[in-house]
């Protein structure tokens, strides 16, 4: 999975930030109070997130209301999946990654980490690692 590009990444910005599904005109209109852009721009980029599988479509008359697949959470791990596997040292990336953490994310980080072991342990399916 691929970066977004800057368009991109401001649809689907708004997108994740309203939690609903949206039109290219909605879209447009929330961009246009920070830049000038044509309704043929945002309907291409937006039909292009579609075919990416990033945005599904809904017709609502003659116009489509679009939505995240993912939410921008899955969206990242994602990213961080991809950039994970273009290393040669899977926990050298991750602890060059950590160090830059302010205090306060590391903390946050270490309770999410816990609950997550302490879930997988719960889980019948859990790995017996």
């Amino acid at each position: 999975m691929r970066r977004l590009g800057e368009l991109e990444a401001a649809i689907m910005d708004r997108l994740w930030t309203w939690r609903r599904p949206a039109t290219v005109r909605e879209v447009l209109d929330d961009l246009r109070q920070t830049r000038p852009i044509a309704y043929t721009t945002v309907m291409t980029v937006m039909d292009t997130l579609h075919r990416k599988e990033l945005l599904r479509r809904e017709r609502d008359g003659r116009a489509y209301r679009y939505e995240a697949v993912l939410s921008r959470e899955e969206h990242s791990a994602q990213l961080m999946q991809t950039v994970l596997a273009d290393s040669t040292d899977r926990t050298a990336t991750l602890v060059s990654f950590f160090e830059q953490m302010s205090p306060v994310e590391a903390t946050r980080l270490r309770k999410a980490l816990d609950d997550a072991v302490a879930k997988r342990k719960k889980s019948p399916r859990a790995d017996p690692e």
